[in-house]
């Protein structure tokens, strides 16, 4: 289904689909004002554009169309982000382009939404951000009339304003490259170990427990503990491994309860899971090589493979001590990039939380709320000694 306008609808996750809606809801209004711009600089009986407006409508355009090529490009540049960066950059600029021709009737309004969307991105002692807020509210802190000359002004802090949002979702999205790319790297090393393993008997036979002088007898006396019997195989090491995949895939689903979701295109979680299972599976094959090795004092002998198996479990869920704290991180850059409603308690955006700077109260006072009275001293009795 496509307009005159060239929008689609596409399929994909859901924000995508804001992203190409609100494509078509920009490309609207860039309409209405190029025939209202005409209308206005038309003589005798032409529709015409000064050359200036023409210029931004039409790279105003510009900009739209490529976030149309982003939003509907393949599914590989979908899943890495490439392609959410690029739509919403081109969004941006594109949004910027409108404000710059938005006839004067409209400006007012769009000021105090120019001003929520820097209070949220920008540090409260950016220059720019004070300009806007004398510009937009009055020293009581309702709104006044915005001068039509605050326009520019309106537009640079709107521009300033998607570029920390970009910085901040580029951070999002450089950290989930960084993870994707330790997982396969991970993986690669994993299936390197189990193949080796299997293919040479001498790296298996170090998975193995000899038994100890003086061990007791019985029918596998003697006999070296390995993963899968009391002989070396060629499948031990893959099957420590997968033992360790497992019981990393366990505490990953159980570390799910802490994964809160995000309205962003960026498959943090995704990743995180996918590292833990190589982690899980190396951390496997290494305790139980370091406990064959005599590397840990009174773990130097398993009696039976399913001991063997039992600790590689063990140091399979151990791995969540070492991903834990790659998932705050991820989880704090997701908490920084910051969308309308957020609620902010410290950073960049501490201004949008200011009683004098509120839209609706007066100075030192949050609208619906009373001022708070500051408490009197106790009067001192007599006179002084």
């Amino acid at each position: 289904m496509v307009d005159d306008d060239g929008d689609v609808v596409v399929d994909g996750s859901s924000w995508y689909q804001r992203i190409n809606a609100h494509v078509a809801h920009l490309q609207g209004q860039l309409n209405r004002f190029e025939e209202q711009l005409k209308t206005a600089g038309s003589r005798k009986g032409e529709r015409v554009l000064a050359p200036h407006e023409e210029k931004i409508v039409r790279k105003a355009r510009t900009h739209l169309g490529a976030a149309r090529e982003a939003v509907q490009s393949g599914r590989v540049k979908r899943f890495t982000g490439a392609a959410a960066d690029r739509a919403l950059a081109n969004v941006h600029e594109a949004e910027v382009a409108i404000l710059r021709i938005i006839p004067e009737s409209e400006i007012e309004g769009k000021g105090v939404y120019v001003l929520s969307r820097a209070r949220l991105h920008l540090d409260e002692g950016d220059m720019g951000l004070q300009q806007l807020e004398a510009a937009v509210l009055d020293p009581e802190g309702g709104r006044k009339k915005l001068d039509p000359r605050d326009r520019e002004l309106v537009a640079l802090m709107l521009h300033a304003a998607y570029q920390a949002e970009e910085a901040e979702r580029a951070r999002v999205r450089s950290f989930t490259q960084i993870v994707v790319t330790a997982a396969v790297i991970l993986w690669v090393i994993a299936v390197c170990l189990g193949v080796w393993g299997a293919a040479a008997p001498d790296v298996s036979q170090l998975f193995c427990f000899r038994p100890e002088p003086g061990a007791p007898s019985g029918s596998n006396a003697g006999k070296d503990v390995c993963p899968l019997g009391y002989s070396v195989t060629p499948g031990g090491v893959l099957f420590l491994e997968f033992i360790g995949l497992a019981a990393a895939a366990v505490a990953g689903a159980v570390s799910l309860k802490r994964v809160r979701g995000t309205s962003g295109p960026y498959h943090v979680a995704t990743g995180l899971i996918v590292l833990r299972l190589p982690i899980g599976a190396l951390t496997a094959a290494a305790g139980i090589l370091l406990m064959s090795g005599k590397f840990f004092p009174g773990l130097t002998r398993l009696d039976t493979p399913t001991q063997v198996v039992a600790w590689a479990f063990a140091f399979g869920i151990l791995q969540e001590s070492v991903t834990r704290a790659v998932d705050r991180q991820g989880q704090h850059l997701l908490d920084n990039v910051k969308v309308p409603g957020t609620e902010i308690e410290n950073g960049s955006a501490q201004a949008a939380k200011r009683p004098h700077r509120g839209l609706g109260g007066g100075v030192g006072e949050v609208k619906g709320q009373p001022r708070k009275s500051r408490p009197r001293r106790p009067r001192r009795m007599g006179g002084r000694n």
